[in-house]
């Protein structure tokens, strides 16, 4: 009998880190496990407690290269923000974006790897229908696109609980996009071996570099669905197979912001501590975003539009903390 799951430990492919700034340059901030490292891959920071650019580095395209997720912005190039993704954490430098005297910050990283279900593709536009490899060994289940170069092309993301024929955009709170004609997947879900393109400009303009975030499901570690609201405070519960360290939820139906839940900023339930992956906004602590944490998924705890409006579908995305059974077969408590 096959094990319930690959992944006993999570953080050695996903942490959260918070931490508070001190304005000091070449700054080493250390991930908080101390009987394991992991150096990230990719690496997605926030302010809280001001207004202020979420932004997103990562291994391929090199240090100090910025994608802001509430912009459409090209790449920046940037020697004062996040300076290196390190062996266990990642260098910040002096800028209020990630290390403001006083200021308090919050970091998610991924490791890249098919163990895990995580890829970051580079590639090139060419304008035309095509299909791009990835190293998965898995069909994706989300994909997260953004060019480098342009200044005004969206952030595309692909779920697969929307099909081919849909897509959203991390820099907005509106519904998804309908894709009749194929221009940004090409009307083809993505395969184990590669992904496909339209002629979308946001996706493959002839020329332009683009990046892509990759991630299939990992059972046990990683979970990528969708669920219907009901509109009240007894919200739907929503099975992962894991306690989850971080949620991101998305209505796909109705305009809502990407809200970004996990449990270092809110360490017991109910959580509410939020903030938007689509604003500049400082991070939300009231009560109307709030969710359940529990050992095999979350619980919807509140009325918000953004996250139970009574019968729209939302879109989430979530990673581990503790399998719900590890893979000698023992439940996690």
């Amino acid at each position: 009998m096959a094990a319930y799951t690959t992944i006993d430990n999570p953080e050695l492919y996903f942490q959260t880190k918070i931490y508070s700034g001190d304005g000091n340059d070449d700054r080493d901030i250390v991930f908080d496990v101390t009987d394991t490292t992991m150096q990230p891959n990719m690496l997605m920071s926030a302010r809280r407690d001001s207004g202020d650019n979420q932004s997103i580095y990562d291994s391929v395209r090199g240090d100090g290269k910025e994608l802001r997720t509430a912009e459409t912005g090209a790449e920046y190039d940037r020697s004062d923000n996040i300076q290196a993704l390190n062996s266990n954490g990642f260098q910040v430098g002096t800028d209020g974006q990630v290390n403001a005297s006083g200021g308090t910050y919050v970091s998610w990283a991924w490791k890249e790897s098919a163990d895990a279900g995580f890829d970051i593709v580079g590639y090139t536009g060419n304008g035309s229908n095509r299909t791009i490899s990835h190293s998965l060994s898995a069909v994706p289940k989300m994909m997260i696109h953004k060019s480098r170069d342009n200044a005004s092309y969206m952030w595309g993301v692909y779920h697969h609980t929307l099909g081919n024929q849909k897509n959203l955009n991390l820099n907005s709170d509106a519904v998804a996009n309908n894709d009749s004609g194929g221009v940004y997947y090409n009307s083809t879900t993505p395969t184990s071996s590669v992904f496909s393109l339209g002629t979308n400009i946001g996706y493959n303009k002839s020329s332009d570099d683009y990046i892509a975030y990759l991630w299939s499901e990992k059972q046990g570690y990683s979970k990528f669905g969708s669920y219907t609201g009901n509109g009240n405070a007894d919200g739907p519960f929503v099975y992962t197979g894991f306690r989850p360290a971080m949620v991101i939820i998305k209505n796909s139906s109705a305009t809502g912001n990407w809200e970004i839940f996990d449990t270092k900023r809110s360490t017991y339930n109910l959580m509410h501590a939020t903030l938007y992956a689509d604003t500049t906004g400082a991070e939300y602590t009231g009560t109307g975003n709030q969710i359940d944490v529990l050992s095999n998924g979350f619980k919807v705890r509140n009325e918000d539009t953004n996250t139970n409006d009574s019968g729209e579908t939302k879109v989430f995305m979530a990673f581990a903390e503790a399998p719900f059974v590890n893979s000698k077969g023992v439940p996690c408590n």
